[in-house]
């Protein structure tokens, strides 16, 4: 079911689990100006959300934003066959058999100018396999202020599982948006990283919504900043 969070502006969750933690995962879907709809991040679609969409515009855009979040993309795609398919670079070697319609860029001509981007290069994470680059694109709804990521920052809280809580409060990013270390042991190029926040810290948000975590509604860009601070070990300005 979606949750109506700021004006043209509503998230989805549902369970997930990433090395056995319960830490769920969001969609995001943004309302642009022409009353198309951009679904940033799909999950599972029930019949009741799927009503509750139709209702709030026309799904235009479904946006796979990393190399991670695109499990129920080609499910949505299918539910929406008419909307644009859009996939970070490199999803298409990753997983050629997905109906991409775009590759997301910093020149895409046709991607929805409601929602400015920026790829997060440079970040890594340690995952299943090991070592994996995420290839992960940024977002920022300026209507609504809002700041909308995936899996370069976390944040969990007292909401989730106690086990989860444990987990993020050895690793990071509980009751704090920031990666984890496991983030930070396998990221080693900081100086894009560094250029990446730069660049998203020149928006003016104060609303983060991550895929994992619980939705920071004041101050995120504070805290974003005190969370790269930390894994960067720098000062940013």
């Amino acid at each position: 079911m979606l949750k109506e969070i700021a004006t043209d502006i509503w998230v989805a969750d549902a369970p997930f689990k990433y090395f056995g933690l319960s830490v769920g995962t969001r969609m995001t879907v943004i309302r642009l100006a022409n009353q198309e709809l951009a679904v940033i991040s799909p999950i599972p679609v029930d019949n009741e959300t799927s009503q509750q969409l139709n209702k709030l515009g026309t799904v235009s855009h479904i946006i796979a934003p990393n190399l991670y979040h695109y499990i129920f993309a080609a499910d949505f795609k299918a539910l929406y066959p008419k909307a644009i398919f859009w996939a970070t670079s490199g999803m298409e070697v990753k997983k050629p058999e997905l109906p991409i319609d775009r590759i997301i860029s910093n020149d895409a001509e046709s991607f929805p100018s409601d929602l400015q981007c920026v790829l997060f290069d440079g970040f890594k994470t340690l995952g299943l396999k090991g070592l994996d680059i995420v290839n992960e694109w940024v977002f920022f709804h300026a209507k609504s202020r809002t700041l909308i990521l995936t899996d370069i920052a976390f944040h969990f809280d007292n909401s989730f599982p106690l086990i989860t809580q444990f987990a993020a409060r050895l690793l990071g990013g509980y009751n704090s948006l920031s990666p984890s270390l496991l983030e930070k042991v396998a990221t080693i190029e900081k100086t894009k990283v560094k250029q990446a926040v730069q660049k998203i810290l020149d928006w003016d948000f104060e609303r983060v919504i991550m895929a994992h975590g619980s939705i920071i509604n004041s101050q995120g860009k504070q805290k974003f900043k005190a969370g790269y601070e930390s894994f960067l070990n720098k000062i940013l300005n």
